[in-house]
Parts: structure tokens; C-alpha cells; sequence
């Protein structure tokens, strides 16, 4: 099971992470959160009915991973596309900047609570339930697609992730793509079967 999820009763999965797992991934998903930000959120003491219908941003953000995070919705580069792309993101932009925190918060919490707990030396078994594998699912995608905007990765380059030579300074997040991605592609095919 070590860095493979594996189904639980119940649509659940399960992995065992031993402790530098477990501190990479927390610290992977609070740097994520912070990237990520709060976003154009109304005050905690606004009308919650304004709140509802609050506005986001119209325009993409300057950071590329940020914009990959939050890429238009439209690709194409006519004005009225580009009008179309700019009312959607100010309209949900905003949830989804929530959403994409409140799952990197799950990967955190669940973390703690398995340090707290259960971890040993040797690490331990970390089990999620049916919501909790989602969150984590959406977090592992955006911390994968945080660090491959972070390394410039192409879809040609991808094989030669593997090839880098351990002086290259890149490795360590190139390592650390890589085993998102493994850890992604075992929760997927652990929630689909």
C-alpha cells in the first residue's frame, strides 16, 4: 500500500505516507492555499445576500500559475470571446478560488490529524472517505498543475523529467511532480473501481 491508495468500504481510499511524505504534502498544500489567496471575498459581516452575488475579477491573473489554476473559459481571442470569458470569470471565480482552498485545507487537516494521531516513525495509514478522496483528488491536480506551470513542463518534455541528472536544481520539484502524479493516478483508479 506504501504511495498506493487503496479502496475502502464505503467509496473511500487509503494510503500509507511515512513522515517526509506526510510534511511534504502539508507544507506542498499550505503553500498552495497561500498561492492561491482569498481572492475578491465580501467582509465577514456583509449582507449574505450580497455576499451571494458577489463579484470576482474580470481579468486573468499575472501569475502563470495562478492563470493555470484559473485559465479563461473561452480560448479563443476574438473581443466578443474574450467579453464572454471576462463575465465568467468575474462570476465564478470567486467559488472556485474557495473551493480549490477548502480542498487544499482537507489534504491539511487530514495530514494533522494523521500526525496527531497515528504516525509513528515509520509513518502511517492515512484513510479518506468518499468527500474527503474528492478534495484530496482536486488538491493533488492543483499542486501537480502548480508545480508543472512552476517547471515549464511541455507534454514533449514530460519523458525527460525522468532523465534529469540529480545536480540539475530542478529535481527536487521535478520529483515532487512526479509523485503527485503517481499519487493522483492511484486515488483516480482507486475511486473508479
Amino acid at each position: 500500500m506504501a504511495g498506493h491508495f487503496e479502496a475502502l468500504p464505503g467509496g473511500g481510499a487509503a494510503v500509507a505516507l511515512d513522515e517526509v511524505e506526510i510534511s511534504i504534502l502539508r507544507s506542498l498544500s499550505v503553500q498552495l492555499m497561500e498561492l492561491i489567496g482569498p481572492g475578491d471575498e465580501p467582509a465577514a459581516d456583509a449582507d449574505p445576500l450580497a455576499a451571494l452575488f458577489a463579484e470576482g475579477p474580470s481579468e486573468p491573473p499575472s501569475d502563470p500559475a495562478l492563470r493555470r489554476l484559473f485559465p479563461d473559459a473561452y480560448g479563443d481571442d476574438s473581443e466578443e470571446l474574450r467579453a464572454s470569458a471576462a463575465d465568467f470569470r468575474r462570476y465564478t471565480e470567486n467559488d472556485l478560488r474557495a473551493r480549490k482552498r477548502q480542498d487544499a485545507l482537507v489534504v491539511v487537516r487530514a495530514l494533522d490529524a494523521l500526525s496527531g494521531e497515528s504516525a509513528g516513525e515509520g509513518g502511517a495509514v492515512l484513510k479518506l472517505g468518499p468527500d474527503e478522496s474528492r478534495a484530496w483528488l482536486g488538491a493533488l491536480n492543483d499542486l501537480r498543475l502548480t508545480i508543472g506551470t512552476r517547471l515549464e513542463v511541455t507534454d514533449e518534455e514530460s519523458e525527460q523529467l525522468y532523465r534529469l541528472p540529480d545536480s540539475d536544481p530542478r529535481k527536487p520539484m521535478v520529483m515532487a511532480y512526479l509523485w503527485l502524479g503517481a499519487l493522483q493516478e492511484s486515488l483516480v483508479e482507486t475511486l473508479m473501481s
